[in-house]
């Protein structure tokens, strides 16, 4: 069996909501506001006595500790909301135990700042459904917490390679040129730090998150479940092992490159033996901020996202087009450019 959190108000046990803006925790019944340390001392938890769990491939049943409601989620949704009573809850059993996350990096973006950005950047966009940026789509706007694996590594790494320097200089008529071959050697270790690999096995909202990168790893913090109120999260549904082997051939291929780029001065070079080890690494799993805008188009099975860096605002998105907008300027276009050459045909004559 398994829990649903409710972070509660020490003072009146409304719910309580992550403000990314001033990095509090506030109360809006209350209006009370609160700090990390206040509530590391009078945070109240409150379990659900008659949670139900079903399990099948396609949803899981919780009960919200708040109305009793059923809460319908997908296998890996760690932190959404209650569609009856609004209040946010977190899965306990997908933020604990072995999905426990080790850090977590909190929005600094708010929603507000989000939906202003968003609705910037989208009348920005031209030939794109008018709908797409309407009052509707812009309330649809959620921050989500996506899981990823943090890797620090030391490796160690050697390059041999043949390296060629070639002169040409001219006498009188004569050209001549001169080859000279070199044996190189290049080898130590090298440290990397903060590499993060998608957790989440789902296509589209991989797309999405990978493309707001990077994240300020260095304002991380441990993570805490009160950061995932008013927010929704994902748990991984990819464990480290199921990564360690790309993982590992890119830590190969970037140790070779730095050592061949050691290797200056020459006008070739060919890498004849390379071989690179790890020597020391450590992994951590962490949940990083992005706020999501979804759109599905009738006009196409596979929906259309903006997505933004919840710390940063680096925005990226796949936008639907406008298809009769976009015929109609081709088409005013082309009519202006024939009325032009025209025109400067009988200026001609």
């Amino acid at each position: 069996m398994s829990d649903v959190i409710s972070h509660k108000c020490p003072n009146c046990d409304g719910p309580l909501l992550f403000d990314p803006s001033n990095q509090t925790f506030h109360c809006e019944y209350c209006l009370s506001i609160f700090n990390e340390q206040d509530l590391g001392a009078t945070e109240q938890k409150e379990t659900a006595e008659n949670l139900t769990h079903t399990s099948s491939e396609l949803f899981n049943l919780y009960d919200c500790p708040s109305c009793g409601a059923e809460i319908v989620t997908d296998d890996t949704t760690a932190a959404t909301f209650c569609y009856y009573c609004h209040n946010p809850v977190v899965l306990k059993d997908r933020v604990s135990g072995e999905f426990l996350p080790n850090n977590i990096l909190p929005f600094k973006i708010s929603e507000d700042e989000a939906k202003e950005q968003f609705l910037s950047w989208a009348k920005s966009k031209k030939f794109i459904p008018k709908d797409f940026f309407d009052e509707s789509q812009i309330e649809k706007i959620t921050g989500i917490y996506f899981p990823y694996w943090k890797t620090d590594a030391t490796t160690k790494g050697r390059v041999d390679a043949t390296g060629t320097k070639i002169t040409v200089w001219r006498v009188g008529e004569t050209e001549y040129t001169r080859t000279r071959k070199y044996k190189l050697t290049r080898g130590g270790k090298i440290e990397f730090r903060d590499l993060i690999k998608n957790a989440l096995q789902k296509n589209t909202k991989q797309l999405m998150i990978e493309s707001v990168q990077p994240f300020p790893l260095t304002n991380v913090t441990n993570f805490d479940s009160k950061y995932l109120s008013g927010f929704q999260a994902e748990k991984r549904d990819l464990e480290f092992s199921d990564i360690e082997p790309s993982l590992t051939g890119e830590l190969s291929h970037y140790t070779q490159n730095i050592l061949e780029n050691e290797m200056q001065g020459f006008t070739t070079i060919s890498t004849t033996y390379h071989d690179s080890q790890i020597i020391n690494q450590s992994n951590k799993y962490l949940l990083l901020p992005v706020w999501i805008v979804t759109y599905q188009s009738e006009m196409s099975d596979e929906p259309f996202y903006y997505a933004m860096n919840g710390v940063t605002g680096k925005t990226s998105g796949k936008l639907p087009l406008n298809k009769p907008k976009l015929i109609g300027t081709s088409i005013s276009i082309s009519v202006l450019v024939a009325l032009l050459i025209l025109v400067g045909g009988y200026l001609l004559f």
